[in-house]
């Protein structure tokens, strides 16, 4: 068993140097093409168009941008919660109030600004939307940076609430590695499209 675990630990580290290799050769120009294709693909989607609250996150690097997207679901009305990292590397929320409401957190990551709200308010959320590296196409198996972080707010999401990962091209696949801690995603969000996976319910 702990011979399994650690394989499948090192084929992760493998696989996101692989993805990030491959991202960090998309140019600014395509990356926002990429992100406006996925923005609009999300803004059609009725299930989000009816979220009154939705737990989301502000894309840093050469993750797809969710900067539109945060924006043009306060714009509609929508209640937007951010993720606050805590010292425990597990995440807290706070509301997202426009642009003006941001400040850098730790690594630079911009958070809201406003009272955190505790770890279980991503239980209220009528959607919830994550950054991932890959997703597995069949299990909804979710490859993440390793930190564990979302996988601990997945774990406090409801089964009948929507999970949606942001990916690149060529991020949706067969055979991500996965270790019990692993929390899958219902849906992966790509440019091309949406892609619904293979996974049932999410507890």
């Amino acid at each position: 068993m702990l011979g399994t675990l650690v394989e499948a630990s090192l084929d992760k580290l493998k696989l996101r140097r692989e993805i990030l290799r491959e991202r960090s050769r998309i140019d600014e120009n395509s990356r926002r093409d990429r992100a406006r294709a996925i923005r609009e693909t999300l803004l059609d989607q009725p299930w989000v168009q009816m979220a009154g609250l939705v737990a989301a996150y502000w894309s840093i690097g050469a993750e797809p941008s969710t900067h539109g997207l945060v924006f043009a679901l306060w714009k509609h009305g929508t209640t937007v919660i951010l993720p606050v990292l805590r010292s425990d590397g597990d995440l807290d929320w706070a509301v997202y109030d426009g642009p003006d409401s941001l400040a850098p957190g730790p690594f630079g990551i911009m958070e809201p600004v406003d009272t955190r709200r505790g770890v279980d308010t991503i239980r209220t959320a009528a959607l919830v939307i994550v950054p991932a590296l890959a997703v597995d196409r069949s299990t909804g198996t979710r490859l993440g940076r390793g930190g564990g972080s979302y996988d601990r707010a997945l774990a406090r999401v409801g089964p009948n609430v929507p999970t949606v990962a942001l990916l690149h091209e060529g991020e949706l696949i067969d055979g991500v590695p996965a270790e019990p801690h692993d929390r899958p995603v219902r849906y992966a969000a790509l440019p091309s499209g949406l892609f619904v996976t293979g996974v049932t319910e999410l507890s």
